[in-house]
This record gives C-alpha cells, sequence and structure tokens, in this order.
C-alpha cells in the first residue's frame, strides 16, 4: 500500500513540477493585456502558440517567437490536408527595412515558391503584429475549415535581407518545427509521436491526479481504515485518528481538485461534461458534510449515536461509490494513455482484493470474540449455580 501511495505522489509531483516549468507559457503579458486560455510552448526555435477557441468555430491566435531581431520572418500555419510545409497555409510576419512589421497569409504550394502572399482557403482577419521587449508576435482570428479543431501545424523562422524575406534554414530545429495541434483539448503533438501539453491540458492532467489520489484512492483506504482496524483492540482509539487524519486529507486536496475542475469548466465555453461535473459537485457536498459530520459527532452513549453512525456510513459508502465510477468518468474525458487507466484498475482491484480479505478475517476475529464472550458468560452462570 506505501508503494502504491508512493506512485500517486510522484505523479502529483510531477505534475506540480510541469506547471511550474509553464510559467514563460500561462504568465506572459500581453502589450494590450490580451487574455488566452491555452498556450503551448513549442519545442523547438523558441516559440510559444496562444489562443481562445470560440464555440462559433473560430479561435484567436498570438503567435510568440522570443529573441528576434529584426533580420528576421516569422510564420505559423496550418496544414488542412496534410503534414509539413507543402500545403501549409501560413500567416507571415516580415520586418521591413524602416523596423515596421507587414502581416499577410501565404499558400505554401511548394519548396521554390518563394515567401510571396497568396490567399487561404478559409477565413483569417484582424491580422496583426508586434515587437515587444525582443517577442516577435503575430495575431490573427481563424475560421476553422471543415468543423474541425484538430489540425497539423508548421513554425518557422528565417532571415529578412533588404526587406525581402528569405527561405528558411534548413537546421534540424527548422526541419522539426512541426506537429498537430487541438483547438479544444489544448494537447499538442511534435513530430515523431511525442506530445507537449498545453495549459489547459496541463490543468486537466492536475485536475485528474488530485480527484484520482483523493477520492479515487484515499476516500476508499480511509474507510478501510474505520472498518478493519478498530477490530483489533490493540488499535483503539489509534484506528479513529487514523480514519479521520486520512479522510480530512483526502478531503483537502479533494476540494483543490474540484477547484481545477471549476476553473476548466469557466474557460471551457461549449464544452461540457455534465454527468462528470454533476457527479463532483455531488461529491463535494457529500464530503462537505462529511467533514461537518465528524465535528458534530454524538458520543458512544448518545442515544442518537445510532442513527448518527447509519448515516456517516451510508454517506461514505456513497461517496467511494460515486468517487471511482467519476475517476472513469475523467479517465475517459481525458483519454491518457492506456497505461494509466490500467494502473488506476490495478490499484482499486488491489484494494478490492483486500477487502475482501479484511472482511473475512473480520468476520472471523468477531465471530471467535463472541464465541468466547458466550462461553465466558456461560462459564460464570454455571460457577454461580454452584455456588447457590
Amino acid at each position: 500500500m506505501a508503494k502504491i501511495l508512493n506512485v500517486f505522489l510522484c505523479v502529483l509531483l510531477s505534475s506540480f513540477a510541469a506547471m511550474s516549468s509553464a510559467q514563460s507559457c500561462n504568465n506572459y503579458t500581453f502589450s494590450g493585456n490580451q487574455i488566452y486560455a491555452t498556450c503551448v510552448s513549442l519545442p523547438v526555435l523558441n516559440s510559444y502558440l496562444h489562443w481562445n477557441y470560440h464555440p462559433n468555430g473560430t479561435v484567436d491566435v498570438a503567435f510568440r517567437h522570443t529573441g528576434a531581431t529584426t533580420s528576421q520572418w516569422v510564420s505559423w500555419a496550418l496544414n488542412v490536408d496534410g503534414s509539413g510545409m507543402i500545403g501549409a497555409q501560413a500567416v507571415v510576419a516580415v520586418t521591413g527595412s524602416t523596423g515596421a512589421v507587414r502581416v499577410y497569409t501565404l499558400a505554401i504550394k511548394g519548396y521554390a515558391t518563394g515567401l510571396q502572399e497568396s490567399s487561404l482557403s478559409f477565413n483569417v482577419s484582424d491580422m496583426s503584429a508586434e515587437r515587444v521587449n525582443g517577442d516577435l508576435v503575430v495575431y490573427a482570428s481563424l475560421v476553422l475549415p471543415n468543423g474541425r479543431t484538430r489540425f497539423n501545424h508548421v513554425w518557422q523562422v528565417g532571415l529578412v535581407n533588404n526587406g525581402v524575406p528569405g527561405i528558411q534554414s534548413i537546421s534540424r530545429d527548422n526541419r522539426s518545427a512541426v506537429g498537430e495541434v487541438d483547438f479544444i483539448t489544448g494537447l499538442a503533438k511534435v513530430s515523431g509521436g511525442g506530445s507537449v501539453g498545453g495549459s489547459r491540458q496541463r490543468q486537466k492532467n492536475t485536475h485528474g491526479v488530485l480527484n484520482a489520489f483523493s477520492w479515487g484512492v484515499l476516500m476508499p483506504i480511509g474507510a478501510m481504515s474505520a472498518r478493519y482496524l478498530k477490530v483489533f483492540n490493540v488499535a483503539n482509539p489509534a484506528w479513529f485518528y487514523i480514519h479521520a487524519a486520512t479522510q480530512t486529507s483526502a478531503y483537502v486536496v479533494g476540494v483543490a481538485g474540484w477547484a481545477t475542475g471549476l476553473k476548466l469548466g469557466s474557460q471551457s465555453t461549449g464544452v461540457k461534461y455534465n454527468a462528470h461535473r454533476n457527479i463532483g459537485i455531488i461529491l463535494f457536498a457529500f464530503g462537505t458534510l462529511q467533514v461537518l459530520a465528524l465535528l458534530l459527532r454524538p458520543k458512544p452513549d448518545n442515544k442518537y449515536r445510532f442513527y448518527w453512525n447509519i448515516y456517516h456510513r451510508g454517506l461514505g459508502y456513497a461517496v467511494i461509490i460515486l468517487s471511482v465510477y467519476n475517476v472513469y468518468e475523467g479517465l475517459g474525458i481525458l483519454e491518457p494513455e492506456k497505461k494509466w487507466k490500467n494502473a488506476y484498475t490495478g490499484i482499486i482491484s488491489s484494494l478490492a482484493v483486500i477487502t475482501v480479505l479484511c472482511e473475512a478475517l473480520t468476520w472471523f476475529i468477531v465471530s471467535k470474540r463472541k464465541k468466547e464472550e458466550k462461553q465466558a458468560g456461560s462459564n460464570e452462570a454455571n460457577g454461580q449455580s454452584a455456588m447457590a
């Protein structure tokens, strides 16, 4: 069990580390105070992609290249029907001899066509560019073609000679500046099959880890500690403190996970997972009631203790069942690698097996204890009869 908890803690810490490493993407302040819900740190050419996706099929994009010089052009493109440079449809920003930046569109039909302006197969508006503290930022609003949200994309950087953009370098980084982007999920895949999570994807991963660890693992362990430790006399009252500490920790971490879910929901206009959201709200309410129940717990000899026990246990088992179900709902939404779902299934299966074994042991101990108490009572009664 300790090994399982260590694995989840490592995953949790890894997620926080990933969030920390993305600060240059998430916390960037644009000159016009524009706010973009999603950003991706692109793996090569010191570039970042920021965007806001709208339910009407449009997306506002800001492509940012850091460390840009006045002798560079930059571009970002979608390849609607293929991958790589050929067929890519780009927004290009070129710095002229006066230092002004010109923005135009370019459909790349071949390597020898140059960088002359041409129209695209989808609508692009509100194009502009600016230089801010060494960054060259290109803005545009796109009407995504064919109702799609996932595309291959390309980004490039090249040199400008006397105001005329030249062909980009054939360096390894330039050749690797291709990948795939999904404007809804925020997930970007790079060439070679790897992936780069956008800020929203990192938030989703953090949300998933927090909730799977708290509601989906700690809560069941806390319930098991209460049911199976207190059968041992030597564990009294330690079982209660273990149970209370475990469930309180699960609740605190779970509230953090619930809060990330609320933030994701507020940023995902038009994208709703009703079942997952509603169960999450119910879990938060039930968890809060359990915490309050702990504070209002009657003493063992109180006449209401029997009813409190029914309430506390019933609500606790409901929380566990809903928690496990909702973790699988979340895994279905995130669609991570199969190994993560298998890992959680293995953990839950292990806890189920341990529960069955502990249940059998508990019934054995309780039955044996009752039999011994009955035998002791019978012996005491026989002794009293003999004395009479």
